[in-house]
């Protein structure tokens, strides 16, 4: 059912992965069967302890609940309370994307950076003004101090 290479990614041994392929090619796939065979294997991983990071909220979303249909497959076929634990743990999963993560990251340690703990992602709108108001700003101060460079460009 798996390529080699897939099976090499489900199979490869504990540590941190990164997989990486084409839209369709069963990465969601692959990354389940891997974290199951962790949920499950010889030396279970609890489901909160683990990381998986992603580039969108839908692929997070994803991941998270085919773990879940596949563990309660195994429940209702007669898995024991190893897994019914793993069902509530995976709640606390973090399955999530960079930005999320990021963002845990820095509130977590927010007095460490010395920022506010109210830091959040900010809005594709919201940052394009941003972008632009900086952009206003250098070009404006190069405008009003002459720059024999800027002035030329």
């Amino acid at each position: 059912m798996w390529t080699n290479e897939q099976q090499n990614a489900i199979d490869a041994p504990i540590g941190d992965i990164i997989v990486t392929a084409a839209a369709g090619s069963g990465k969601t796939a692959v990354m389940v069967e891997r974290i199951i065979g962790r949920l499950t294997g010889e030396n279970p991983v609890d489901a909160d302890k683990i990381l998986v990071v992603t580039f969108t909220n839908a692929a997070a979303a994803e991941i998270k609940a085919r773990i879940m249909k596949q563990i309660i497959a195994e429940i209702d076929k007669g898995a024991g309370e190893t897994l019914k634990r793993q069902l509530v743990l995976l709640n606390n999963a973090d399955i999530c994307t960079i930005h999320s993560f990021c963002l845990n990251v820095v509130r977590s340690n927010f007095n460490k950076l010395g920022i506010d703990p109210n830091v959040k992602i900010g809005k594709a709108n919201d940052l394009e003004l941003m972008r632009k108001k900086a952009l206003d700003d250098v070009f404006e101060e190069h405008y009003e101090n002459g720059d024999e460079v800027f002035l030329r460009l």
